[in-house]
């Protein structure tokens, strides 16, 4: 009974926040055309068609109900219902803007974590970090060196670079970067003796 309430609260929640807010396309659209003071140049800069961001417009005004523009010769105008939230949408996705730019940077300068073995390390991977580095110059990589079992999961890691078979855990991602094939060698001063048994050795 109690699960019902929640659900039923959040349904009820949820319709009086969509209520309330204009779709977000819809305030997107303004925000450029009321910054340009064109919808020729709000469609460009948004990268859509003029009617999309006419339709908006429309939308927009419909939701709540009142005009945003008129008609200025043959431009257009803000009323004084769309000089408030012009301000209002300005700061808004000014925010949104900067923030966002900081997420991304704060991104882009973290390290890539690699987890590997010694031993691939050694043998397959730094024979290969120089070209790595040429071809992705402005990855930050940090090595992480174990042995044993390496866990995919350890907290810090970006990818894990392993030895392994099939099946993989249905929760990652794999990307097979070479195959091994084992087998016996045979040196060939070896090569003419009918069996191993007549080597010099036996």
């Amino acid at each position: 009974m109690k699960t019902d309430k929640i659900a039923a609260t959040c349904q009820e929640n949820s319709q009086i926040m969509s209520r309330d807010l204009p779709p977000l396309n819809a305030l997107r659209a303004f925000e450029s055309t009321a910054r340009f003071g064109s919808v020729s140049q709000a469609a460009e800069q948004l990268s859509v068609t003029h009617g999309a961001v006419s339709r908006q417009l429309k939308v927009l005004e419909e939701h709540l109900g009142v005009s945003l523009f008129s008609k200025d010769g043959r431009g257009l105008k803000l009323t004084d219902a769309g000089i408030r939230l012009r301000d209002a949408s300005a700061d808004a996705f000014d925010r949104l803007r900067s923030v966002c730019a900081e997420l991304s940077k704060g991104s882009v300068d973290a390290p890539f974590v690699l987890g590997c073995s010694g031993s691939l390390l050694a043998r397959w991977f730094i024979p290969r970090l120089s070209r790595l580095n040429a071809e992705l110059p402005d990855l930050r990589l940090h090595l992480s060196a174990g042995e044993g079992d390496l866990d995919p999961r350890r907290p810090g890691l970006d990818a894990l670079l392993v030895f392994a078979e099939p099946p993989w855990p249905a929760d990652m991602q794999v990307f097979e970067l070479a195959s091994e094939r084992i087998g016996p060698v045979l040196s060939p001063r070896f090569a003419r003796f009918e069996s191993m048994r007549d080597a010099p050795a036996n």
